[in-house]
């Protein structure tokens, strides 16, 4: 397989994943759901931070802010900001457990729903937050396991170098 294709195989599981995010959840469920765009960027710049990186993670946060209809930037910024925290270490992250790294997607999951808390107090000025966000969080990090045994299928199936 060549490059072109093999970078549009991991373009084409981000869309996927966009889509998914971007599905609505009824008010009582939203709580648990999980932040898919996010394990799968932390799936790819774990594994291949030379091909998917901070740029590719900007262009998916405006994409994310033009689809849920938020104020432009938001999720460009949070998406580029937890790039950035994945890329800094990813050597690292990448030799640990898959339980220990379900443990590190926990924790930017939990960044994700604080910056995000961040960024409605000092725009709107409205304080709605409650500890049950914990649980997508913690269904991220149990999902992480998942995510990531499907996309080294995936990777290694198309041979994504």
């Amino acid at each position: 397989m060549r490059g072109r294709n093999r970078i549009l195989i991991i373009w084409i599981t981000l869309f996927i994943g966009l889509c998914l995010q971007i599905i609505p959840w009824s008010p009582s469920y939203n709580m648990f759901k999980p932040h898919l765009l996010i394990l799968i960027f932390a799936y790819w710049l774990i594994a291949l931070p030379h091909r998917v990186g901070i740029g590719t993670a900007f262009v998916f946060g405006v994409m994310m802010d033009l689809c849920t209809g938020s104020i432009l930037g938001i999720h460009a910024f949070i998406y580029s900001f937890i790039a950035y925290l994945l890329v800094f270490k990813f050597q690292v992250i990448r030799n640990l457990a898959l339980w220990q790294q379900s443990f590190i997607i926990f924790g930017v999951s939990v960044c994700y729903n604080l910056l995000v808390f961040l960024f409605q107090v000092s725009i709107y000025h409205t304080i709605t937050i409650s500890p049950l966000i914990l649980l997508s969080s913690c269904i991220d990090g149990l999902l992480w396991i998942v995510i990531y045994l499907l996309l080294r299928l995936i990777r290694r199936s198309f041979a994504i170098n």
